[in-house]
């Protein structure tokens, strides 16, 4: 029963820092530290990951149908190939390579190295940094439908950044948008449809290592915190789009730093085991 109650509060917490650009995976490796759980795992962490990227997949149901039938169309017929959502899944399939690559890859490193907390308390922090100066410096004058096949493939690299714990996906992704002038939301949506298939395909990559010893949590409780985080990921989805509509990202810029900080300075005391 401890297990699953502990699984509930690491759903809503996966499910409320998903879409933000503030670490999910960072989250969900400091918070059970702080409580002394420990490290829950990095295959719990991808795979409760699946449960906010099915509510992607749900809240954009109708654009991902768009997109995913222009470009089967545009595949076999070449009036197609020039259209925006044609190219928007081009953009994310190419935009999803280097992630892909660079996980496998990696995977031992990301699985061990990678989820130490001084790590990712320096990400927290240097990351932070990047988004708020990205926000600041925009021109802020390119909508979604002006994504070209460039600016894709570099969100792509950006966003492979987050196989390091603290950087986020979301916030890797937004901040290089950013720094190519997109506005907020165009940034902010691209990087919602950009992590469909690299968290899916992580989640269910990582799925035959839940049984494992090396995991915290075995299937019930991994199942029940999908479930919560999808719930909850859901309204965070809504609630983020009309935030940055007319909002800065400051707010997240300045937790993330202190956040951060936080952790380093409980490390050095020796409170957090590293």
């Amino acid at each position: 029963m401890l297990d699953f109650l502990k699984a509930i509060f690491l759903g809503i917490l996966q499910g409320l820092t998903e879409f933000l650009p503030i670490s999910s995976s960072a989250h969900l490796r400091i918070f059970p530290e702080l409580f002394g759980w420990g490290d829950p795992g990095a295959a719990f962490t991808a795979v409760i990951q699946i449960g906010t990227e099915i509510a992607v997949l749900l809240y954009f149901r109708k654009d991902i149908w768009r997109i995913g039938k222009a470009w089967v169309l545009s595949v076999f017929r070449a009036e197609y190939r020039g259209t925006l959502d044609a190219r928007m899944g081009w953009f994310i399939i190419v935009g999803s390579l280097p992630i892909v690559i660079l996980g496998i890859a990696l995977k031992s490193v990301i699985e061990d190295h990678f989820r130490n907390l001084w790590v990712i308390g320096t990400t927290l922090i240097v990351l932070g940094i990047i988004l708020g100066v990205a926000d600041r410096v925009s021109a802020s004058n390119k909508k979604i439908k002006q994504l070209t096949l460039r600016d894709g493939i570099l969100m792509g690299l950006a966003q492979a950044a987050a196989l390091v714990p603290g950087v986020s996906r979301s916030g890797a992704t937004i901040s290089m948008g950013r720094f190519l002038g997109y506005e907020r939301e165009a940034a902010t949506r691209y990087a919602f449809l950009l992590a469909i298939p690299a968290v899916i395909g992580a989640g269910l990559f990582e799925l035959k290592e839940i049984p494992h010893g090396h995991n915290s949590y075995g299937w019930g409780p991994t199942i029940t915190a999908t479930v919560v985080s999808f719930i909850v990921g859901y309204a965070a989805i809504a609630w983020l789009l009309r935030y940055v509509s007319t909002k800065s990202y400051l707010p997240f810029v300045i937790y993330r730093v202190l956040l951060g900080g936080g952790v380093l300075v409980l490390l050095t005391a020796g409170v957090l085991t590293a």
